[in-house]
């Protein structure tokens, strides 16, 4: 598919990617300006913060500004000193109070998926319109990274983030036509080994390539298995590491203009 026509239903997949998920944000911008409305979204961590936004009803320049509201770390992160996790999502939780208040995933505009993790099980879950669950707590739990930000009770189970299962939900989509947009793809990691003065930095990103490799790999099988119609847009994301949510307007940039 070379591009995305008005006259057929798309189904709007967004990944996971921590920081880098602001890319979705330069994409989102482009199908406005466009008119193109997805049928569905599905989405997983960032993605799927970003992909509730949207299915809620509110444009990109509202979900820019909301993310730029708590781009400075200390506006939502809440050190714990117990539990399996570096991250309280206290502040967290507070933030999406005020933006999804007691909406529940069926009191959506745009149908709404968001993946998670069943942390006991390893299961993949994933969250729709036929669970009483608030956006708010479903939203919570796709984007708990495990051991760095704390898990998300719900119903009795423990949720993680889902990239540990599907971090392209190219598998939960209900139409032909498909528009991924993955900042962990084939753009999200440089052609060369770190090459720092100190170890601790090669080390460092070492870990974050490795990461990304796993899940770009995960991706591109996903991808490629699939029968479906895949328009894949993979910003350039390279420069950027999963944690320089300070580089909100660069990162977007990187989604901007990949659609034509």
């Amino acid at each position: 598919m070379k591009q995305l026509s008005k006259d057929k239903p798309f189904s709007l997949v967004l990944s996971g990617g921590g920081a880098l998920g602001i890319a979705h944000l330069g994409v989102l911008h482009e199908l406005e300006l466009q008119r193109l409305v997805p049928e569905e979204i599905i989405g997983t961590s960032m993605g799927g913060i970003i992909g509730a936004c949207l299915a809620i009803g509110m444009n990109e320049v509202e979900i820019h500004t909301q993310i730029k509201a708590f781009a400075s770390l200390t506006k939502w992160i809440k050190f714990s000193f117990s539990g399996n996790a570096i991250v309280d999502h206290t502040r967290i939780e507070r933030i999406f109070d005020g933006i999804f208040g007691k909406r529940q995933m069926a009191d959506t505009y745009i149908p709404l998926k968001l993946i998670t993790t069943d942390l006991c099980t390893g299961e993949k879950r994933v969250f729709d319109h036929r669970d009483e669950v608030l956006i708010r707590d479903a939203v919570l739990a796709t984007m708990a990274i495990p051991g760095i930000f704390e898990e998300k009770m719900i119903e009795g189970k423990v949720y993680g983030d889902g990239f540990l299962c599907e971090n392209l939900g190219i598998s939960e989509t209900n139409y032909e036509d498909i528009l991924a947009v993955d900042v962990l793809g084939r753009h999200s990691f440089e052609e060369q080994m770190p090459d720092h003065f100190f170890k601790t930095s090669n080390v460092l990103e070492m870990f974050e390539r490795s990461m990304r490799l796993l899940i770009y790999n995960q991706s591109k099988i996903s991808v490629a298995q699939s029968k479906k119609n895949i328009l894949l847009l993979e910003p350039n994301t390279a420069d950027f590491k999963t944690f320089h949510f300070h580089k909100i307007d660069e990162i977007r940039e990187e989604g901007l203009n990949l659609l034509l």
